[in-house]
């Protein structure tokens, strides 16, 4: 039953989202920090745009990160020509792709983390000498326990999980753009359906298992924390 299948899609995939997980990380929590703390005007405009993966189909998402990323376009033509970096059909497009595609799964938690926190901590620690950054590190952070973790493990699931703008992006090249959703999508495609239900089983569970422990750590940091 499984002597036919390949795993390289599913590595390929958790690889994609280990590295996607990380670089969002690093580029959103000073911008969710800025985000909760901001009353700048333009702080409305900066959310909507953080937010547009979310609504937009990734079929559209997918065809301007294509173009943008393509020679045609100034930035492609600039990695291409200066760098000697090809950035569609391959693994790099795809961790480009994955960041745009991903970007709210990341801010939105940390930022509703930041937000709730009490403002009077916050005030002691910029009354007490710390810049804003070590307020963030040391002060923020080690309290939004529940909204950091939902940020990481949200994050990479849906980047495991992406398809469409994969597709567009990436194509289905095996061992370089060929993640799980698109081998499951070719599999259909050619009616085996037992490895497509095979593959599909091992998304749901993985699906699953990463909603639980989230659910399962928030529920126990709040009974430790006692709100």
């Amino acid at each position: 039953m499984f002597e036919n299948l390949e795993f390289a899609p599913f590595i390929l995939s958790f690889k994609l989202a280990g590295i996607t997980t990380a670089i969002l990380f690093t580029l959103s929590l000073p911008l969710a920090w800025w985000l909760s703390q901001s009353k700048s005007k333009i702080k409305s405009f900066i959310e909507a745009v953080t937010a547009l993966p979310i609504v937009l189909p990734p079929s559209v998402l997918g065809f301007y990160i294509l173009w943008a990323l393509s020679h045609n376009s100034p930035i492609g033509a600039f990695f291409d020509e200066i760098f000697g970096i090809k950035l569609v059909f391959n693994f790099t497009g795809l961790v480009v792709a994955s960041c745009f595609y991903s970007l709210p799964f990341m801010v939105q938690p940390l930022q509703g983390g930041f937000e709730s926190l009490n403002k009077n901590m916050l005030e002691a620690s910029y009354i007490s000498g710390k810049s804003r950054l070590k307020t963030l590190l040391r002060v923020a952070l080690p309290n939004i326990k529940p909204a950091l973790l939902s940020a990481i493990i949200i994050t990479f699931a849906h980047t495991v999980g992406e398809f469409g703008v994969v597709l567009m992006v990436g194509g289905s090249i095996p061992g370089e753009t060929k993640v799980a959703s698109v081998a499951i999508y070719e599999m259909v495609e050619i009616m085996d359906y037992t490895s497509a239900h095979i593959y599909s089983a091992i998304m749901v569970s993985i699906s699953f298992l990463v909603l639980l422990s989230v659910y399962i750590f928030n529920k126990r940091y709040v009974k430790k924390v006692g709100l």
